[in-house]
């Protein structure tokens, strides 16, 4: 009897203790004064676990801050900000950590390569992350790239003997001049950025070889389905591993295995080429070549000389390439898609690249216009900055970690103490959606980012640098955002300096609802008619 007692105590007495422990974490968290995005939010994360998994994560975030305003609790240790002033002024301009070296909650550990190897994205003390900027900072900005002879030569080469070929080649098929311009942009996107990072011998060929496109983006993209799993719940995802029982398909481990090999060979034949000694400029490997002697000097110095560099630089390059192609490639598709879609903007475009000198044109090899020249052309950056704000390649939210001190969030009339260790997030999506600074803000029109020297100094502040956050803000900030913009104007001039484009078929043109968000079908396919020559 009394053990029948004792079993009962317990079985009335156990879901007693989690109700109380539940309301008291409740009433005891400051985060339950901000509005809740649903009403299980301040309880549990299962909620927002659940609108991630189902991949509905941006939509629902922007319906909340549609409904609930600039700061919404979306779970008991989480929080979304979509405002400028108590937001990502504070939150990423003010310095907050990714998660800190080694946490359990550092989000971007996901994005680490080779069984762990942290690069400059998935390092989550701002510490570490600042030594390796320091040593490609210079590399990637914007004096340096413009003025680059080896990536203007190496641009050159790939624009002149693989893009404009390529494309000419596609009047011999069966529906003369159409193609996938999705997969055609991808390929030219990785040879750009491989070609600054290795050289032009050591880089990838993907234009030239479809097979070889084809096996690269069929292993790239088929992973992201699977991201939820370890991205969120790193800890369960390995526990139940342990124990022969994968959330994730173990095609998914051989498929980012192929893609760090891919990217060790090049790393290797960059390598070899260093050795040689003297090299030409378009064989350069300019990334790879500062990373090496930069880490060579760290691990000197630190009395590590006989350090093996090998997968340290090859997770960094890794990081860069995979994100320098699969944003740049994603928001041309756009670009062209836009254009197809109102044909006097393209139009416009074409008058105005078709006055740089030398024109982009077979002809012309293998010269190319200077790139502060291509840089300058007005609607050229219209048309780029305006697809990059409605189409952002990546939409989703950048989790940041508050400070041990706490902080406070929000606008100044009603902000919100928000307690150190919760993770924090803005989305370029929601921000770039904002009707009081880009009217109209749903609609794809160049023409706002015309004449922006003539608009309210505060207005234009808004515009291009408080609200736009295609690349980020802060020292976390897109390192790569010049050689992005740098090789996305080169390629539409290219294009639009011999053809015009038409859509063929967009069907799942839509962007899927992701941290990265390229279209649902991957694909576009457009059809291509040539421009008169003008005599050349």
């Amino acid at each position: 009897m009394l053990n029948l007692i004792s079993s009962s105590v317990l079985l009335f007495a156990f879901p007693l203790f989690l109700v109380v422990y539940v309301f008291y974490k409740y009433f005891t968290n400051p985060l339950r004064k901000i509005r809740a995005a649903h009403a299980l939010a301040p309880f549990t994360s299962l909620w927002i676990h659940s609108i991630r998994w189902r991949s509905v994560e941006n939509a629902t975030l922007r319906g909340a801050h549609e409904r609930l305003g600039p700061v919404i609790c979306l779970g008991p240790n989480e929080v979304s900000v979509n405002c400028v002033k108590g937001g990502i002024r504070d939150v990423y301009a003010g310095g907050f950590e990714k998660g800190g070296d080694g946490a359990g909650h550092n989000w971007y550990r996901f994005f680490a390569n080779y069984g762990g190897v942290d690069n400059m994205f998935s390092t989550g003390g701002n510490k570490r992350h600042s030594t390796r900027k320091r040593m490609l900072s210079n590399i990637y900005s914007k004096s340096v790239v413009t003025a680059s002879p080896a990536l203007l030569a190496q641009t050159a080469s790939i624009l002149y003997d693989r893009f404009l070929p390529y494309l000419a080649s596609t009047f011999s098929q069966s529906q003369p001049g159409v193609l996938n311009i999705y997969a055609l942009l991808s390929a030219t996107t990785m040879d750009i950025v491989t070609g600054y990072i290795f050289g032009l011998q050591s880089s990838s060929n993907l234009i030239d070889n479809p097979k070889q496109l084809a096996w690269y983006l069929d292993l790239y993209n088929s992973r992201r389905s699977y991201n939820f799993w370890p991205q969120e719940l790193p800890g369960l995802t390995s526990f139940l591993e342990k124990l022969g029982y994968r959330l994730v398909p173990k095609w998914v481990d051989e498929a980012n295995r192929e893609i760090e090999k891919w990217t060790k060979g090049m790393c290797e034949r960059a390598a070899g080429a260093l050795r040689q000694g003297e090299i030409g400029v378009k064989e350069t490997p300019v990334v790879y070549q500062q990373l090496a002697v930069a880490l060579s000097k760290e691990a000197k110095k630190a009395g590590g000389e006989k350090t093996d560099l090998s997968l340290p630089i090859a997770s960094e390059v890794l990081d860069h390439l995979a994100a320098g192609f699969d944003t740049s490639g994603i928001t041309l598709t756009y670009v062209i898609h836009e254009l197809c879609l109102h044909p006097e903007i393209q139009a416009d475009l074409q008058r105005e690249i078709r006055s740089l000198s030398p024109p982009i044109v077979p002809s012309s090899v293998p010269t190319l216009p200077a790139p502060k020249t291509v840089d300058a052309l007005p609607l050229l950056h219209a048309v780029i900055w305006e697809t990059l704000r409605l189409h952002s390649a990546i939409p989703g939210p950048q989790p940041r970690v508050t400070p041990p001190q706490g902080c406070c969030l929000g606008p100044d009339e009603h902000p919100y103490y928000v307690p150190g260790g919760v993770r924090v997030s803005a989305s370029a999506g929601l921000l770039h959606l904002n009707e009081e600074v880009y009217e109209r803000a749903t609609e794809w029109r160049p023409e706002r980012w015309l004449g922006l020297d003539k608009v309210d100094e505060e207005k234009r502040k808004d515009m291009e640098s408080r609200w736009f956050w295609a690349f980020g803000s802060g020292g976390r900030m897109c390192v790569g955002s010049h050689l992005a913009v740098y090789q996305m104007k080169y390629i539409i001039a290219a294009l639009y300096s011999n053809y015009t484009t038409t859509v063929v078929d967009d069907t799942g043109i839509e962007q899927i609802d992701s941290y990265t968000a390229p279209p649902k079908s991957n694909k576009l396919m457009v059809r291509l008619e040539r421009l008169e020559t003008r005599g050349m």
